[in-house]
């Protein structure tokens, strides 16, 4: 009925391989069940080949952390990934390395010495030390930070490059306690003089960057600022100014510059053209619907775009109005439609939406980036005739976020979801998913409540998806 999902690198939904890498609370259980030599391997390709297609996004540390516990697997696979020839910064080691050392930063936290051995060795000599630094940052202790700062200091040298580096990683760390755990360190007074000046370094930096103006000036005209947009556009790289234009136009445009915006808007160079849309659209003007219309109908890719992001920024009933005209265009306009209907219309508004979902499915995958909307919309909408196509995104989506929000959806329409999905979701990678579950779940299945009093005293596990456990057992030793 569906198209089957075009993802690269990640295998058969119906795999232990598959359901490991998209992180669903069956794979969790397959491993449990299946050969422990043949679990372990399929644990160790997902962690040393992350599978994610967006790590900023999905969640899969702790999921596999703690399989590596339940499975009781070595780390030496991770070892040899970590400080493999390989590891070298142009080797994007974020990508490369990051999910191993997130995964061996939970480790540590329940106790694993192994890990933490591993996550000190790679600060000292890795590409990617800063992300284990981090990691260290919030689970080591002060004496065993406080060795690790001169093989840390030794990266940079003391020359003046090396000491304006050494100020941009102190200045850009996300966790900053080690750096201070150095500077405090009263065994080592030239470090402490050295990290001292880099802090405070650091500190006039940003100050310098937030007082620095870096658009245009008050007194611009509308052509000026236009003109502005559209430099960044012709320059190598080239800098879309788009919003930031459109934001300027907010305040320096007045009635008698209508004229202008609307020539802009129908026919000027492109990133004027995107930033008069914009500006029109956020304005609600009465003519941007045709100008959007015939925008988004152009060559230029970069029109196109501007025309459908401008439209997705409004939200009077005269856009719902013109979303239900355009919802079935098979053109990206048409999914914008559909997504502001899913977002925002009312319960007329389900077939459209249904059928917006359908399509998007079965043209381009159970990963199609215009589906969030769309899932969420159906459960907003209560649409329980899209029951089966929610559940075939469930299984064959490798996105967990987009997955969690699938969950959410069917919570709301599918009446079978307690004793279903909600049971395998205990499991699942995502912590949003996680609690639902805990909140949703079936406790006469056994294996819900044995998960539940796990799940109660696990020291990793997130404080939302831990109220939501401890509420449901409380209630349920009430009752």
């Amino acid at each position: 009925m569906f198209a089957s999902p075009l993802e690269t690198g990640i295998a058969p939904s119906g795999t232990l391989l598959g359901l490991l890498q998209r992180g669903r609370g069956d794979g969790w259980l397959h491993a449990l069940a299946a050969p422990r030599a043949t679990a372990v391997a399929a644990l160790e390709h997902c962690v040393l080949h992350d599978p994610r297609r967006d790590w900023r996004l999905e969640h899969r540390s702790l999921y596999y952390a703690r399989l590596y516990r339940e499975l009781d697997a070595g780390l030496d696979a991770v070892a040899a990934h970590l400080f493999h020839p390989a590891d070298h910064p142009d080797n994007h080691p974020e990508e490369r390395t990051g999910l191993a050392l997130s995964v061996l930063g939970h480790l540590t936290s329940y106790g694993d010495e192994r890990a933490l051995d591993l996550l000190r060795r790679y600060a000292v000599s890795g590409a990617n030390w800063r992300w284990a630094l981090d990691e260290l940052a919030v689970r080591d202790d002060d004496a065993g930070l406080r060795a690790l700062g001169p093989s840390i200091l030794d990266r940079f040298p003391r020359t003046e490059a090396g000491e304006r580096a050494l100020t941009a990683a102190v200045r850009d760390s996300f966790e900053p306690r080690p750096w201070r755990v150095w500077a405090e360190d009263p065994g080592r007074p030239n470090q402490r003089d050295r990290l001292s000046r880099a802090l405070t370094d650091g500190d006039f930096d940003r100050w310098q960057r937030q007082m620095r103006p870096p658009g245009p000036q008050p007194g611009w005209s509308v052509a000026a600022v236009l003109a502005w947009a559209q430099e960044g556009y012709e320059q190598t790289p080239r800098q879309w100014r788009e919003a930031s234009a459109a934001r300027c136009l907010g305040a320096v445009a007045g009635p008698a510059d209508r004229p202008t915006l609307l020539a802009a808007a129908a026919g000027g160079p492109p990133a004027a053209r995107a930033a008069a849309l914009r500006h029109l659209a956020e304005r609600g003007d009465s003519r941007v619907f045709a100008l959007v219309e015939a925008a988004a109908a152009s060559v230029d890719e970069d029109v196109s775009r501007a025309a459908v992001t401008a439209f997705s920024r409004m939200s009077d009933r005269g856009a719902l109005a013109w979303a239900r005209r355009w919802a079935a265009r098979p053109d990206d306009l048409g999914s914008c439609a559909a997504a502001m209907l899913a977002r925002r219309g009312e319960a007329g508004d389900a077939p459209r939406v249904l059928a917006a979902l359908r399509r998007a499915v079965r043209g381009h995958g159970t990963d199609a980036r215009e589906l969030r909307p769309l899932v969420e919309g159906a459960g907003r909408l209560g649409v329980t005739a899209a029951v089966p196509v929610l559940r075939h995104i469930y299984r064959e989506t490798s996105s967990s976020q987009l997955r969690g929000h699938t969950v959410r959806a069917l919570a709301a329409t599918d009446t079978s979801f307690p004793t279903g999905f909600a049971v395998e979701c205990l499991w699942d990678c995502e912590e949003d998913t996680r609690e639902l579950a805990a909140r949703s779940a079936a406790t006469a299945d056994v294996r819900v409540v044995e998960r539940l009093r796990r799940l109660a005293t696990d020291p990793a596990e997130r404080a939302g998806v831990q109220t939501a456990v401890r509420g449901r057992l409380a209630a349920r030793t009430i009752g």
